[in-house]
């Protein structure tokens, strides 16, 4: 890089320009560059972590469904298009500029988008009008919280599902997975190759 121009307005312009052409993929670039600590990775979650995280899931018989780190809504879309007619899908994040983004390109009334910590999921479930979540699924960078916070948010996750609910994460580290596996009657487990990086897919499941 030549010339006098800062770091701080190569970063700024270059996140005004990714954000214009990119699309939701700038959208999340300009996320992970204002919150690193909060997006698990550069790029969005592929096609096949997708679909193979949502298909042991018996949509047709979930009424509310509750997303951990949304960001842009790679994730958030493929749920509403499984959810029924009459479910609800709230998707917690604690960036105000995800929660704003996807308010603004999302206007299916199934749908509401919550500012605040995963941690508070208990709370957010009763103030929405339900008792419980059948499914919950997270994108949160979990390996990089403190310990403790984590270990938290997965027993109120636990908490907060219906008998026979489940706890979906895909995570590039273990973390996630053994801390499931601490509080959950049952866990699943998947290797994807096909995502930048590979991920690893895993289902806690409450007894019914």
């Amino acid at each position: 890089m030549t010339g006098n121009i800062s770091a701080k307005k190569v970063k700024r312009g270059g996140v005004k320009l990714s954000t214009r052409l990119l699309g939701p993929f700038g959208v999340f670039l300009q996320g992970a560059i204002k919150e690193p600590g909060m997006v698990g990775a550069v790029f969005p979650s592929s096609k096949s972590t997708i679909d193979n995280m949502m298909k042991r899931v018996d949509w047709k018989n979930c009424k509310l469904v509750v997303e951990y780190g949304p960001g842009v809504g790679t994730f958030t879309h493929r749920l509403l298009a499984h959810l029924p007619e009459d479910a609800q899908l709230l998707a917690i994040d604690t960036s105000a500029h995800f929660v704003e983004h996807l308010g603004k390109t999302i206007s299916d009334p199934r749908f509401k988008p919550v500012f605040g910590s995963a941690t508070d999921v208990e709370r957010i479930v009763k103030e929405a009008g339900f008792e419980a979540a059948d499914i919950v699924i997270s994108g949160l960078p979990i390996s990089s919280l403190p310990l403790e916070v984590a270990e938290d948010m997965v027993d109120a996750t636990y908490r907060v599902l219906k008998p026979g609910g489940a706890f979906l994460t895909y995570q590039y580290r273990l973390k996630a997975r053994r801390l499931t596996e601490q509080a959950f009657d049952r866990v699943d487990k998947k290797y994807v190759l096909m995502n930048v990086p590979p991920n690893h897919l895993t289902w806690g499941w409450k007894a019914a």
